[in-house]
């Protein structure tokens, strides 16, 4: 029973990075197979940022931001607090690892929150939603810019071989930050009709990044990337990457307590204070970094998404039944959940009117101008919800 039940819960997006990253070992992509991977990867990440424009709604983040506190104490994490543990680690395993994977390490530290996965963690440890719509949005918006100065700040050809090239800041404003806001400015016109077809946002957020890293690996083949790597240094990663979400966490719960957050907020701070994006990251080192040196940049941040996902999922399940068994939601809506363990849909509220029912069952108060944005992410808490009662894990 343990054997099937370990299955289920096995990240599906994981296998297929593994998949893919084997693909490139065994059949890279070479002259102009690989020009042509790298166009189609390039075409799909600007798709993907272009609905992701278009799906975010400018009423929303306005409405949120008011909570200046916590956007605040978020990005301080994301881009102050992360980067100084990573230069931290960086400092402590010079010499020890490969040095493009500890230019990794530190590349990972730099990128911006997730969205979908931050939002569902909240969701599920019954956090402020609205506020982590808001907060990991913001976190996105601002990592087109932040998190290419902060690389070439902080990442030279000291630390990984050919370094880190300013050229690339250009590409990420034509490839990522362009479509963005042709999506967003063009959100009065598309906007009912991507919040229509949100679901098309996977399969392009997904693809774009398997081709991205098959391109990516298909380079670090070639340039001896399984030469140049062994278990130890996996094991390295691994161990790091627990030793940075541990140290990020302690800081986002002490914060939280510092600054006299609600529990909600709280919540939140924890969820998107802690998380880094693969879907930004693996673009953003396409652009920044030297075909060859992709593949091992990377890595960390492809072994850090998952530690993240698997720790964030038990936590978030934790935090819920210790609400649930101390009566801080006694909603109609939990109740149905809890009776309802084996049915995913009956744990997260449907509709802009449930969802602003449930939340203010709990003391939250949803705004207006955030009830599109919130209802927009419905579908993939459900997902979630009922991956965590073992269907599986969220992506």
């Amino acid at each position: 029973m343990t054997s099937p039940s370990l299955l289920k819960r096995v990240d599906p997006f994981l296998l297929m990075l593994v998949i893919v990253v084997t693909l490139a070992s065994l059949l890279p992509a070479r002259g102009v197979e690989a020009v042509v991977f790298e166009w189609l990867a390039d075409i799909a990440i600007a798709l993907l940022f272009f609905l992701h424009g278009a799906k975010l709604s400018r009423q929303a983040i306005v409405a949120g931001i008011g909570n200046l506190k916590l956007h605040a104490l978020t990005l301080s994490a994301t881009y102050v607090v992360f980067p100084l543990v990573g230069l931290a680690v960086v400092a402590a395993v010079q010499g020890w690892i490969n040095p493009l994977l500890v230019s990794g390490v530190l590349f990972l530290t730099l990128l911006p929150s997730t969205v979908q996965s931050s939002i569902a963690f909240t969701s599920i440890a019954r956090g402020n939603v609205a506020a982590a719509v808001c907060s990991a949005s913001l976190s996105n918006l601002l990592g087109i810019i932040v998190t290419p100065l902060l690389v070439g700040l902080l990442i030279h050809s000291g630390t990984s071989g050919e370094g880190f090239d300013w050229g690339g800041v250009q590409a990420i404003v034509i490839q990522l930050l362009l479509p963005f806001l042709a999506g967003h400015f063009l959100r009065p016109l598309i906007g009912r009709w991507v919040d229509g077809h949100k679901k098309l946002l996977g399969p392009i957020d997904r693809g774009s990044i398997l081709l991205v890293v098959y391109s990516a690996f298909s380079a670090a083949v070639d340039d001896g990337i399984w030469q140049a790597l062994d278990v130890v240094d996996l094991i390295w990663l691994l161990g790091l990457s627990a030793l940075i979400l541990a140290a990020v966490m302690a800081y986002t719960t002490g914060a939280a307590r510092v600054a006299g957050l609600r529990r909600e907020d709280s919540v939140v701070l924890l969820f998107c204070g802690s998380k880094k994006s693969l879907a930004s990251g693996v673009p953003m080192a396409g652009a920044l970094f030297a075909p060859a040196e992709v593949g091992m940049i990377v890595l960390p941040l492809m072994i850090f998404h998952q530690l993240q996902l698997f720790v964030c999922a038990w936590l978030a399940a934790r935090m819920a039944r210790r609400v649930d068994a101390a009566g801080e939601a006694p909603s109609d809506a939990d109740a149905d959940a809890d009776a309802g363990a084996g049915n995913a849909s009956a744990a997260v509220p449907r509709g802009a009117d449930a969802i602003a029912s449930a939340a203010a069952a709990r003391g939250v108060t949803i705004e207006p101008a955030c009830r599109d944005g919130v209802a927009a992410n419905c579908d993939l808490l459900a997902s979630h919800a009922a991956r965590m009662r073992g269907e599986g894990t969220p992506q």
